[in-house]
C-alpha cells in the first residue's frame, strides 16, 4: 500500500540496505516458532508503563528493588539417588562446595506413591532419585543438617502432602518447629496430568489435597512455599515457551481459585506461592518469558483476584536449565548449553537456579559433573559482572517486543481454556496435552529435516565420542532399601499405625483437611505406600485418556 507519510529510518534502512544484500538460509524464528525480525527499534517498545522499574508494579524488571545488588540468587543443585544415606552424603558435599540451598530428587516409586517393596518398584528404587518410604528415611536424609537453618526444595507432586508430613515430623525430632522450616515442595498436580504423568488419585480429590496443604502452610508454616507451580515439566514434555508460560500461569490461577473457594483470603496464601520455570536454549525468548510471567501474575492477582498485599503480586521463581536440550552426543557441549541457559535465567531475574550436569543425558550426574554445574553458577555470579546492575536488558527493543508478544500469546491461551470451562475441564478434554504433543512433533520435524541445527546431533557430528565415566546405582542399594522399609514395619507399633490410617480415611471421607492426620501417620511410622493406598480406598485411582 502507498502512503504519503515519510519513511521511518528503519523502513528506509530495510529498503535501501538490508533488502539489497544476501541473507543466509536459516530458520529466523525462536525455538517456539515465533518469527524474529531482522531489526528492532524504538517503535517496538510499549508506549505505556508495562516496563516499569524493579520492585514496582507490574514487576516486569524484577520483584525486588535491589535484585542481585542486594542478594545473589540461591544456588540450589538438584540431588538424590540410592538410599537416604547416599543422598545425605551428596547434600553435605554440595553444601561444602558452596551450594546455598538443597533440592531433593525422589525416585520413581516415591513419586508414584509406592513403597520400595511394592512389585511395581522393582528395578526403579533409587535409580533417578532418592527412595523415601517413611519418616525413618526422611530423618536419615537430613541427618547432621540443621533443618531450621537450610532452605530445602522437594520435587514431588501427587504424594507431596505425605512427604511434607514426613519432613515436618523429622524436623520436630530435631527440635525444629514447623514455623521455622523454610523451603518449597512442588505439589503442582495439574502439570502432572498435563505433562509428567505421575499421579495417585483422580483430579478432584488431588486438587482438594493440594488445597489442604495451602491452607495448612498459610496458617502453620509462614516460611514454607506449599506449591511450586511448575512450567519446567510442561516444557520438558515438548511445549513451546508460550505454552509453558500460559499453562503454568493458568494452573496457578486455578490453585488460587480453589483456595478462595475454601474460604482463605488471597493475601493469606498468595505470598507463599512460587513458580518453577525451564531455562531453554533460545536465549532471548527465555528472558522475555520470565519478564512476561511476572507482569501477568501481578496484574491478574491484583485485578482479578483482589490481592492488596504487594507480596501477593510478586512472582518468585526457581529455574532449572533444560534437561531436554542436553545431548548424549558430545556431552561436554552440554557445559556450554547449560551456561547459556543459566545466563538467560539470571538476566531474566530468577530467585534460585539449578544448572544441569553435562552427563545427565546419559545417567545421574557424577560428583565432577555436579561440581562443574555449580561452578558455572558461581562464575556467572562472581566473574561476569551480570549481577552488578538490575535487568540489564530492560528497554532492549528486541527483548521488550518479545515480552509483549509472549504476554499476548498467553492471554490467547487463557481465553481458549476459559471457553473449555477452566483448566481442570481443559485437562479432562486433553487440550493442553494435545497442544504440547503437536508442538513437540513440529520441533522434532525441524530437527530431522536439518532446518534447526543441534550441534553434534544433526550437524558437526563426530564418530569417536569418548566414553564418560558414569554414575551407576548398585543393585544392592535396592535390596538395602527394601530391607529398611520392611524393618520399619516390623519394629513399629502396628496398632498405632493402623489407627492413624483409619483416622486418615475418616477425615478423607468427611472432606476434612488431611494435614493433621497425615502428621499423625508420619509419627506412627506409616509408610508412604500405606498412606497412599489408604486414600485410594476413599478416592479411587486415575486413568488417562490417551492423546493421539
Amino acid at each position: 500500500a502507498t502512503t504519503d507519510r515519510p519513511l521511518t529510518d528503519a523502513e528506509r534502512w530495510f529498503r535501501e540496505k538490508f533488502a539489497r544484500v544476501p541473507q543466509r538460509h536459516a530458520l529466523f524464528t525462536t525455538l517456539s516458532g515465533e518469527p524474529v525480525e531482522p531489526l528492532y527499534t524504538a517503535a517496538d517498545l510499549p508506549d505505556d508503563d508495562r516496563i516499569g522499574l524493579p520492585g514496582e508494579f507490574p514487576f516486569t524488571r524484577g520483584v525486588y528493588p535491589s535484585m542481585y545488588r542486594g542478594r545473589l540468587w540461591t544456588m540450589r543443585q538438584f540431588a538424590g539417588f540410592g538410599t537416604a544415606e547416599e543422598t545425605n552424603e551428596r547434600f553435605r558435599y554440595l553444601l561444602d562446595h558452596g551450594q546455598t540451598g538443597l533440592s531433593t530428587a525422589f525416585d520413581m516409586p516415591s513419586l508414584m506413591g509406592h513403597d520400595s517393596d511394592h512389585p511395581r518398584s522393582l528395578g526403579e528404587v533409587g535409580r533417578e532419585g532418592v527412595a523415601v518410604d517413611s519418616l525413618d528415611d526422611m530423618e536419615t536424609l537430613f541427618a547432621g543438617i540443621p533443618m531450621g537453618d537450610v532452605s530445602v526444595s522437594m520435587t514431588i507432586n501427587a504424594p507431596a502432602a505425605v512427604m511434607l508430613a514426613f519432613y515436618v515430623v523429622a524436623a520436630e525430632r530435631q527440635g525444629v518447629p514447623a514455623e521455622r522450616l523454610a523451603g518449597t515442595i512442588q505439589t503442582d498436580i495439574l502439570k502432572e496430568y498435563i505433562a509428567q504423568k505421575e499421579w495417585c488419585f483422580p483430579i478432584e480429590p488431588a486438587m482438594s489435597l493440594v488445597t489442604d496443604m495451602v491452607e495448612f502452610c498459610a496458617r502453620r508454616m509462614p516460611r514454607w512455599h506449599p506449591i511450586s507451580i511448575s512450567g519446567y515439566h510442561i516444557r520438558e514434555a515438548g511445549s513451546t515457551a508460550q505454552q509453558e508460560l500460559a499453562f503454568t500461569l493458568k494452573d496457578g490461577f486455578t490453585y488460587v481459585e480453589r483456595a478462595l473457594e475454601r474460604g482463605l483470603d488471597v493475601d493469606e496464601f498468595a505470598p507463599r506461592l512460587s513458580f518453577f520455570f525451564n531455562a531453554h536454549i533460545d536465549f532471548f525468548e527465555e528472558i522475555a518469558k520470565y519478564r512476561a510471567a511476572r507482569r501477568i501474575w501481578a496484574k491478574e492477582l491484583r485485578d482479578t483476584y483482589g490481592a492488596r498485599d504487594e507480596r501477593s503480586l510478586l512472582m518468585r521463581f526457581h529455574t532449572q536449565t533444560a534437561g531436554v536440550s542436553l545431548t548424549a552426543q558430545q556431552p561436554l557441549n552440554n557445559v556450554v548449553r547449560t551456561a547459556t541457559e543459566a545466563l538467560s535465567a539470571v538476566l531474566g531475574g530468577t530467585q534460585s537456579l539449578h544448572t544441569n550436569s553435562f552427563d545427565e543425558a546419559l545417567a545421574l550426574p557424577t560428583e565432577e559433573a555436579v561440581r562443574v554445574a555449580l561452578r558455572t553458577q558461581q562464575i556467572l555470579a562472581h566473574e561476569t559482572g551480570v549481577a552488578n546492575t538490575i535487568d540489564p536488558l530492560g528497554g532492549s527493543y528486541f527483548v521488550e517486543a518479545l515480552t509483549d508478544r509472549m504476554e499476548e500469546a498467553a492471554y490467547g491461551y487463557f481465553q481458549k481454556i476459559d471457553e473449555l470451562g477452566g483448566m481442570v475441564a481443559a485437562i479432562e478434554q486433553n487440550y493442553p496435552q494435545r497442544e504440547i504433543a503437536e508442538a513437540s512433533f513440529r520441533l522434532q520435524e525441524e530437527i530431522e529435516r536439518g532446518d534447526r541445527i543441534v550441534v553434534g546431533v544433526n550437524r558437526y557430528q563426530q564418530k569417536d565420542d569418548r566414553q564418560l565415566e558414569l554414575l551407576r546405582i548398585p543393585a544392592e542399594l535396592e535390596r538395602k532399601q527394601i530391607g529398611r522399609v520392611q524393618a520399619v514395619k516390623a519394629r513399629r507399633d502396628s496398632h498405632a499405625a493402623d489407627q492413624a490410617l483409619t483416622e486418615l480415611r475418616d477425615h478423607a471421607t468427611g472432606g476434612r483437611n488431611l494435614m493433621e492426620p497425615l502428621l499423625d501417620c508420619a509419627r506412627a511410622h506409616c509408610t508412604e505406600g500405606e498412606i497412599v493406598e489408604s486414600l485410594q480406598r476413599v478416592y479411587g485411582t486415575y486413568t488417562e485418556t490417551p492423546v493421539f
